[in-house]
């Protein structure tokens, strides 16, 4: 058996979605088992925050983690997704403040950084990094918004989206790792948000570093930054996010996720029921 990590680090920088703050992130290699993890280097002894479906604290507008010493690190699924799309199984992350950089409100800057470093194997002991397959559904709904996880030959990804914009609509896609690379088909889909709810999420705290630089914004006569890197960039861009949300449970257990209007809480909602059924099929075993 053998997991990856990078061959070497790199750094970027760049303002957080949310914060507005700017931040610097080394990725550098882990040690095999560690998996995927976060420091916070601005903080006093440097806390570690793992990135596992438990140290999930905050679905708003996206994922946040918090580590045992209560230190938080914010806007986490684009990097993540990046990551376990490129096959990094360990990685140690070094972020100095309270959140992931946004960069062009894609993955694909993560994705190129993860390319040009490349990635080493490490062998390690086949029970050290279990492989889990769906082999029973999973369901978890919010009135008509859903995430499922249906056993599967292979892994899957459906997402369908609905929006009042007409430059949105209704958009669906289905994606295979092993038919098209995350790197070319989910990586490049940016984030996108809708112009009547920018003032309001404002006035909430929310979104202070977004820009028409990093983040797709529609109104009901059309997109405002147009061209799109994909006629579907919007719903391709929540398989990135489910991705990176389902990045915490160490890897994609083998199954057909379908999801529809979903949100970072259902998806997290969705990877809690799997961890549980991993934890009563290994007690069964």
């Amino acid at each position: 058996m053998t997991q990856n990590t990078l061959k070497s680090e790199f750094e970027l920088s760049g303002i957080g979605l949310h914060s507005g703050e700017q931040t610097r992130v080394r990725v550098l290699p882990a040690e095999v088992g560690e998996g995927r993890y976060f420091v916070r280097t601005d903080l006093p002894a440097a806390p570690i925050i793992p990135a596992k479906i438990e140290a999930v604290c905050q679905t708003a507008l996206s994922t946040e983690l918090a580590g045992v010493t209560g230190a938080q690190i914010r806007t986490v699924e684009h990097l993540l997704a990046a990551l376990v799309g490129m096959g990094a199984d360990n990685a140690r992350i070094e972020v100095d403040g309270p959140e992931v950089p946004l960069l062009d409100g894609s993955a694909r800057v993560w994705v190129e950084a993860i390319a040009q470093t490349g990635l080493i194997p490490q062998e390690c002991q086949e029970d050290s990094h279990p492989s889990f397959v769906v082999t029973e559904p999973v369901w978890v709904r919010h009135g008509d918004a859903f995430a499922a996880a249906l056993p599967s030959a292979s892994t899957r990804f459906s997402y369908g989206i609905d929006f009042e914009e007409q430059a949105i609509g209704n958009q669906w896609y289905s994606w295979s790792p092993e038919a098209e690379s995350f790197a070319s088909a989910i990586a490049p889909a940016r984030t996108f948000g809708l112009a009547r709810q920018v003032e309001q999420l404002r006035q909430a705290g929310l979104i202070k570093g977004g820009t028409l630089e990093n983040a797709l914004v529609c109104d009901r006569s059309g997109w405002l930054n147009p061209p799109l890197r994909f006629a579907n960039e919007p719903v391709r861009h929540k398989i990135l996010d489910l991705a990176g949300d389902l990045s915490l449970l160490g890897t994609w257990p083998k199954a057909h996720y379908l999801a529809y209007k979903a949100s970072h809480s259902l998806h997290v909602q969705l990877a809690l029921a799997l961890n549980s059924q991993a934890g009563v099929a290994k007690q069964t075993i």
